[in-house]
């Protein structure tokens, strides 16, 4: 199974309709995304993704209400507030959006996961501690590092491919 990750989308509209492009190209089964949408109106152009998105809130989110009424305006996104556990692929995954430096570091921490999905940083990385693999997928929007990025997971192979989206 091929998951794509998103993070940080920050109302760059531009940028999530090549995102979005981008994912459908790659035959995505599922989307991540790890908050930071920032305005309601961000949500129909994520809906116009071919696969399921799960979603969680960011630090940046404005209002948590509206966004959550655009979301269930689309059948295939779905947000699931701060925190979301996901089974796809065999794997456990927690999904967040990581401002919280604490909390994220007791997710990764404690084992219960395979994978945990973040962003916040803007940063794009994949690492393997043990066992687990953490993955920020950096910025869609590309305001912080100049660097619009996605990933996508290969759960078979816990493969991160960390894609431009330049």
């Amino acid at each position: 199974m091929r998951i794509g990750i998103l993070s940080d989308t920050h109302d760059n509209i531009q940028m999530v309709d090549a995102a979005v492009k981008r994912l459908n190209e790659e035959q995505v089964s599922l989307t991540l995304h790890a908050g930071d949408y920032v305005s309601p109106f961000v949500i129909p152009r994520l809906a116009n993704l071919q696969s399921p998105l799960i979603g969680v809130l960011g630090n940046n989110d404005g209002d948590h209400h509206l966004l959550a009424a655009r979301f269930a305006e689309h059948e295939h996104l779905c947000l699931r507030g701060r925190f979301a556990e996901i089974t796809a692929g065999g794997l456990t995954i927690g999904l967040l959006h990581g401002d919280e430096r604490e909390l994220l570091q007791a997710l990764i921490g404690q084992g219960a996961f395979d994978v945990v999905v973040h962003g916040h940083t803007h940063q794009a990385g994949a690492r393997s501690l043990g066992r687990r693999l953490v993955v920020n997928p950096g910025e869609v929007c590309g305001y912080l590092t100049g660097r619009p990025t996605i990933a996508v997971l290969d759960t078979v192979t816990q493969n991160v491919e960390l894609l431009s989206l330049e």
